[in-house]
């Protein structure tokens, strides 16, 4: 409905006339200044895009290489440490995301995202003399995208040191943007989450564990003995720092719960029960505290607006992994065009293809298996 209304506006106002393409299923806007608006801004910057252009071309292969890594990685620990595997989506506002909050969250990153990825491919290709003929944004429905329209006949007559420039700036520039960012979010007990050992140990003071407020009457957990004040460590052996720690249980079964007593540490067997509004959900009947307990150990920030906390949270999540999948190489992405710069005009087209078409394959199959592996652990899951 909401699209309807946009589409309609769009007709009622006239866009058309201010460089706006207007269908059914897409609004666009196209601009053809942008090209005299990157060659201002490259004249006061150019020895810093010019170092920054070269260093897009060893983070594409290195962003590329821990792309697979990670991939590589993630199904290995879903055989051999599945309490390790990453579970993976593609992030869909309606589909996958259907938390009003976080479609909010990812409808205000996204814009921004893209503006700093194209404008990065459009201010390498103006360093390297590579017309951009329009520039904008496109808006798909849910989807919104920004793009630069490089000369296709300048950029295909470039060097092939220019066009990988041009290629791995955009994905370099999310990265950069993040680690900058990353930076600042050491300071918010949020980041937390998101954070890998030992950097979590380095910049945050651990907490013990949850602390058990109450105990539910008639549960599994009054009956294995747990009390209020006990502090949780783990359950089923997966550590327990915070609440976005507990893992999903199923009623009837026997889990396994760690707690800490008077600094006693304590095991019980505990036996899982419906959830009151959700069958299929199982609690350990508990209430427990729900406040996010990591401290930064640099907190000259103070984050009073959680809103706040969490909109930079996802900004940073998508601008660091939009970078690092855009490498992968498959057609639609940065990374398929990086490694077809890289092996063309050295073997006939016809091999080019034929290298291409495999590599695609894998990296989609790989891409693939990561996001079956994910349904497999949790089911299908939104966020």
């Amino acid at each position: 409905m909401a699209w309807v209304v946009i589409v309609v506006v769009a007709k009622a106002l006239k866009l058309e006339r201010y460089g706006f393409e207007i269908k059914a299923y897409s609004l666009v806007y196209k601009n053809k200044q942008v090209n005299s608006v990157l060659v201002k801004l490259l004249s006061r910057t150019r020895r810093g895009i010019r170092v920054f252009a070269d260093v897009s071309v060893i983070s594409g292969f290195l962003m590329m290489g821990f792309a697979f890594w990670f991939l590589l990685n993630n199904v290995s620990n879903y055989f051999v440490a599945q309490a390790e595997f990453s579970e993976l989506t593609v992030l869909i506002p309606g589909v996958t995301l259907t938390s009003a909050s976080s479609i909010t969250y990812f409808l205000l990153s996204i814009p921004i995202v893209l503006v700093i990825h194209e404008g990065a491919h459009g201010i390498v290709a103006a360093l390297e003399k590579i017309k951009i003929k329009t520039g904008g944004f496109a808006i798909f429905i849910a989807m919104f995208a920004g793009f630069v329209e490089p000369d296709e006949e300048e950029f295909e007559k470039a060097k092939k040191i220019s066009k990988m420039r041009v290629i791995g700036a955009g994905a370099t520039s999310n990265v950069i943007f993040a680690l900058a960012l990353g930076v600042i979010l050491l300071t918010n007990p949020f980041f937390a989450m998101v954070l890998p050992e030992p950097l979590l140990s380095v910049f945050y003071d651990l907490p013990e564990g949850v602390l058990i407020l109450s105990i539910m009457e008639n549960s599994g957990a009054e009956q294995a003995g747990l009390l209020a004040n006990d502090i949780i460590t783990s359950i089923n052996d997966i550590p327990i720092r915070s609440p976005a720690d507990f893992p999903s249980l199923n009623p009837g079964e026997m889990a396994s719960v760690s707690v800490l007593r008077d600094s006693q540490p304590l095991d019980f067997g505990v036996t899982i029960m419906p959830a009151p509004e959700d069958p299929e959900r199982g609690l350990i009947g508990i209430m427990r505290d729900n406040s996010f307990a990591y401290k930064p150990v640099m907190n000259f920030i103070e984050w009073n607006d959680p809103n706040v906390s969490m909109f930079l949270l996802w900004f940073w999540m998508i601008s660091f992994f939009i970078g690092i999948i855009n490498m992968l190489p498959l057609p639609i992405l940065d990374g398929g065009k990086f490694i077809h710069i890289i092996i063309d005009k050295r073997i006939s087209d016809k091999s080019v293809n034929i290298v291409m078409w495999g590599i695609y394959a894998f990296t989609f199959a790989l891409f693939g298996l990561n996001i079956a592996l994910s349904y497999l652990k949790s089911g299908w899951f939104t966020i």
